[in-house]
């Protein structure tokens, strides 16, 4: 009852700031009216609570102690108009990056950062709000901030030419059948979205079996991984089909894309031998191999490359296109490919580019960078589509907008930007209706579609049955047999 208490009464005190907010528009923010919500005056739970020590406030002070799992502070905010709306966090770091979750009337919208030790704008863009009052929450994901206020203003239109992207690939001796398939892919940008599922069994594997089941159709892409060709796996006995089942699909109709889990090479590995593309089982310095330190773990490197290489010309030879996403998720530093930094991982992406496209000649490549960071981006020489993972929990529908709109802005022109993994299917709906219109999505495999001690049983943990039924059945979603026939389908000139 008491938490009630403080709930209504902390919601007035938040209306009261959106009124006497008003008056602290200016002339030239008239037209623009921009909701104020000081921090200090919302539902504060958990670890958070009052503080003012840290100049630079608004208000009376701010919010601090996200430092676990229940640590939120809540916002009743009230608008007059549905519509789309951007949600200004105005935060400080406690010291260096960090990254809170967005939640919405107990939807996750996703998340918004924040590095800057003084109180800086971190805004989630479009979320989208019906007249009346809603809960915005602020919640610790990664925690550690001061959190002082809550802006919100309405969100300006998305221009439709983000979706007019290029179909020209990186590799201007690019096969016509990569040729082909981004012409396809650029064709339908903005109008439909791929679905896709990864399946390390391939089009008849659990993954791709309990979909067609529950929805009685196939995905459009087929996701693999080549981790098990990797050097210092299969030197402990490691053996894939992930190519052979690759040259099935393109044959059945279907699109590959691959991913490589690069395991380092067996000198770095410092705790079970399958773990090593992890940081914690490895003692690779990426940064000591490419600055020319460590001239044996470059060699290394390449003799990697060179196994991978040899899985991509079986794939050429086959005529068979591939999605290829390699040095996946590198800002999370969870990977040992992004734990010396920014730099050194670009230097290893534009090593990988210059070894299989110029030395090795594979052709048939559209490359997907997946760093998750502007700062990561090797060029635009080295990227045909921007790939972003998220996994925002379970029975999570939303578009992610946000990060959609934030990936699309790390390069101008426009590149095609995709869901390259998610565990939650998103309703097709709200994608149309938020302008998040993803190229694709490809739900990662085992517990995120099927249940584990079971091949053929749906596990609805993350996407329940009838979400999954409805994003299949969309208008807008393209699956297996709607694909045209790739092989013939017609180059665009850019």
């Amino acid at each position: 009852m008491e938490e009630m208490k403080r709930f209504v009464w902390c919601g007035i005190a938040s209306l009261l700031a959106v009124v006497m907010s008003y008056s602290a528009v200016s002339a030239e923010e008239d037209s623009e009216i921009c909701l104020v919500y000081e921090a200090e005056d919302a539902l504060c739970e958990g670890n958070v609570h009052t503080e003012s020590l840290v100049e630079g406030y608004s208000g009376n002070g701010y919010v601090t102690g996200f430092s676990t799992e229940r640590d939120t502070c809540t916002f009743l905010v009230s608008v007059e108009e549905d519509g789309f709306y951007d949600l200004n966090f105005v935060t400080a770091s406690m010291g260096g990056y960090k990254e809170n979750y967005v939640i919405v009337d107990g939807e996750s919208l996703g998340t918004v950062s924040m590095e800057e030790e003084s109180f800086t704008d971190s805004i989630l863009q479009r979320a989208y709000l019906t007249a009346g009052t809603h809960e915005v929450s602020y919640s610790e994901y990664w925690g550690w901030v001061y959190l002082d206020r809550l802006e919100v203003t309405p969100s300006e239109e998305i221009d439709s030419s983000i979706y007019n992207v290029s179909a020209e690939l990186v590799n201007e001796n690019a096969t016509d059948n990569a040729k082909r398939l981004m012409s396809y892919l650029a064709d339908n940008y903005g109008s439909s979205i791929l679905s896709g599922q990864y399946s390390q069994d391939g089009q008849y594997g659990k993954e791709f079996t309990v979909v067609y089941r529950e929805t009685g159709k196939y995905p459009a892409i087929l996701g693999l991984d080549f981790i098990e060709y990797s050097p210092s796996r299969a030197e402990n006995g490691s053996t894939s089909n992930a190519t052979q089942y690759a040259i099935q699909f393109w044959e059945n109709g279907g699109i590959v894309t691959f991913c490589w889990h690069w395991n380092a090479p067996a000198k770095y590995l410092t705790g079970e031998w399958y773990n090593g593309f992890y940081v914690e089982g490895t003692n690779i310095d990426l940064a000591a191999i490419m600055n020319g330190e460590d001239e044996e773990g470059y060699q290394l490197l390449l003799d990697d490359i060179a196994a991978i290489a040899e899985q991509l010309l079986t794939l050429q030879d086959a005529g068979v296109p591939v999605l290829w996403r390699p040095l996946h998720e590198a800002s999370g530093g969870w990977f040992w490919w992004g734990a010396s930094g920014a730099e050194a991982y670009k230097q290893l992406y534009i090593l990988l580019y210059d070894q299989l496209t110029n030395v090795y000649g594979l052709n048939n490549l559209i490359w997907l960078w997946n760093g998750q960071d502007a700062d990561w981006y090797p060029g635009d020489e080295y990227v045909d589509i921007i790939g972003e993972d998220i996994y925002p929990g379970e029975h999570v529908y939303t578009s992610q907008v946000d990060t959609y709109l934030r990936a699309v802005n790390y390069t101008s022109p426009a590149k095609m930007v995709v869901l390259s993994e998610n565990g939650c299917v998103f309703d097709p709906d709200l994608a149309v209706r938020d302008g998040a219109m993803w190229g694709f999505w490809c739900t990662w495999g085992s517990e995120f579609v099927a249940k584990s001690m079971s091949i053929y049983a749906y596990n609805d943990q993350y996407t329940e049955s009838e979400m999954l039924v409805k994003a299949y059945e969309s208008d807008v979603v393209v699956t297996l047999d709607e694909l045209p026939d790739l092989t013939a389908y017609p180059i665009r000139d850019n």
